[in-house]
């Protein structure tokens, strides 16, 4: 499970560098073919309607039923997960219909075909949806190697179709994203599909004991004298479901405070979810993947609800040798960006938009999301592990924590930014990402507390590595000062190379210090690249 987990992580990880580099590379093409408004309202305000309405569908049933092992009857599980199509369709209309007509409208000769757009998203949103048997299935079995081609197929599919029509045709407007994501979401389904079509019956499936037989076996199926779903898991859906409404507020509460309360104007968003992609084009490619890969992982060995003494003890024994290593990997990778990010900032931000995006609150917003990035390293993991452990009444009691958060969050967001513009809402998700870490915490220290197992300790780096990236910020931020970013390109490379002799110091004190972390890197994921997934 181990090494399935892993190679699933590696995988992921491979999807998200894909996804982030094509938004990367997209958004520096953009730039110079559409204005800031447009692409504000693309970034933030559309996609935010489709992300919402995914979130809310089917969040909560990927959760409940990838809980637990995959024996069991996968035919209820199955009409389980349809119920995400009419929830979608409901979300997507509700959404759609607030979008529409209570959120202020952009200027139509900046920003023209908004309500195509509102239409098209939302679509795309369903159509997503109509795969999530399918998804669900294939991440079950861990099928690495499906959810890379298809996923990265879609996504290179509307990279090239934006680009066509970007050149071609800019005038469209919104209607060049709308068909581009619609053709993503599209291409997405259809390679699950067909790839189950070939494989249900095939010699392959036989051989692995696959439980579902045929493409029929995939919808929705009445099964005489017993119920329609798993009451269990239908329980633990609509516990999840509360919590993953609050989730989701506290994920894009930004986007939520900038559409709804227009604390900033669409160029200012525009600017803001640039600089947000940038930021997270490294952390979150390898924060994400773990992240859902060790939820299964902790989900498969560990049994929700049960306290660590009723657990199977070398079951207990790998999980808090592994949960303690993984805290350290994302722990250092964090720190890692957060030195280096904070003196290279303006840096990248030059090269990758010019003077529009490294003057004025950019290279600021860039070196609070560095910090940010540290925040959200830790807190993945440690509630990926807090939510593969709880039972349902820890789940619902967590809801209660999770509805005061949101609202605080949201308030702290509203005046940080009218305070201090779009920092204020990096400001603001530090503040909770870390009230959630301090609760995750609290509970895996209560957890582990009546045993001999301490994996809290992976949070505490070696003292000689955390003075070396002391030495790192320091040195890197004196170099910013002395050679970036206005005196020429001489200058800017000996900025440039003064932070890889840092950063090699850096690695190296790692690997003196971090042995057993870096065995269990080199063991379980770097092979995994080099590996074909099953």
């Amino acid at each position: 499970a181990l090494g399935q987990a892993a190679r699933l992580a590696s995988s992921g990880a491979l999807l998200q560098v894909l996804f982030r580099v094509g938004t990367f590379a997209l958004n520096a093409f953009t730039l110079r073919y559409l204005s800031r408004e447009l692409l504000g309202v693309v970034s933030v305000r559309l996609t935010l309607l489709y992300s919402t309405v995914v979130f809310l569908a089917r969040e909560a049933f990927r959760r409940a039923c990838l809980s637990g092992n995959t024996k069991r009857n996968w035919t209820k599980t199955i009409n389980l997960l349809w119920l995400t199509v009419p929830l979608g369709v409901f979300w997507s209309l509700f959404l759609g219909l607030v979008w529409l007509h209570l959120l202020e409208v952009p200027d139509p000769s900046v920003v023209p075909h908004y309500q195509a757009g509102v239409v098209a998203f939302g679509l795309s949103a369903v159509v997503e949806l109509l795969g999530e048997p399918f998804w669900v299935l294939a991440q079950a079995h861990l099928f690495v190697r499906l959810k890379v081609i298809s996923e990265s197929l879609a996504i290179v599919s509307k990279c090239i179709l934006t680009v066509i029509l970007v050149v071609l045709y800019p005038q469209w407007g919104l209607y060049v994203f709308s068909l581009a994501q619609l053709l993503y979401v599209t291409v997405l389904v259809m390679c699950y599909v067909t790839y189950f079509v070939m494989f249900l019956g095939s010699p392959e499936a036989t051989k692995k004991s696959f439980p579902i037989a045929r493409m029929k076996a995939l919808l929705p199926n009445f099964v005489e004298d017993e119920t329609f779903v798993n009451l269990k898991e239908a329980r633990l859906t609509w516990s999840f479901f509360k919590q993953s409404f609050l989730k989701q507020i506290l994920t894009e509460g930004e986007r939520y405070v900038m559409t709804f309360l227009n604390v900033l104007n669409f160029g200012d968003q525009g600017v803001y979810d640039i600089v947000n992609n940038l930021g997270s084009l490294v952390a979150r490619f390898i924060f994400l993947p773990i992240e859902e890969s060790f939820y299964v992982f902790f989900a498969k060995v560990l049994e929700r609800g049960k306290n660590v003494k009723d657990q199977k003890q070398d079951d207990i024994s790998l999980a808090a040798n592994v949960l303690e290593l993984l805290l350290k990997l994302v722990l250092l990778t964090g720190l890692t960006i957060t030195v280096f990010g904070y003196a290279y900032s303006q840096l990248a931000l030059d090269i990758y938009g010019g003077s529009i995006l490294s003057s004025g609150t950019g290279p600021n917003l860039l070196r609070c999301y560095s910090l940010y990035v540290l925040f959200l390293a830790i807190n993945g993991i440690t509630e990926c592990f807090t939510f593969a452990l709880m039972c349902k009444e820890e789940v619902d009691r967590y809801n209660f924590v999770m509805l005061a958060l949101s609202f605080m969050f949201l308030c702290i967001s509203y005046f940080l930014t009218r305070w201090h513009g779009s920092v204020g809402f990096i400001l603001a998700n530090c503040f909770n990402m870390g009230i959630r870490i301090a609760h995750s915490i609290h509970y895996i220290y209560g957890y582990f507390k009546e045993s001999t197992y301490k994996p809290l300790a992976g949070l505490l780096p070696s003292p000689v590595l955390v003075l070396v990236y002391i030495i790192s910020g320091v040195i890197t931020g004196f170099s910013e000062v002395v050679f970036c970013c206005d005196k020429g390109w001489i200058a800017r490379l000996i900025h440039i190379s003064v932070g890889a002799l840092c950063f090699a110091a850096t690695i190296i004190t790692m690997f003196c210090t971090e042995t057993k972390l870096i065995h269990f890197v080199r063991s379980q994921f770097l092979p995994q690249y080099l590996k074909k997934g099953t």
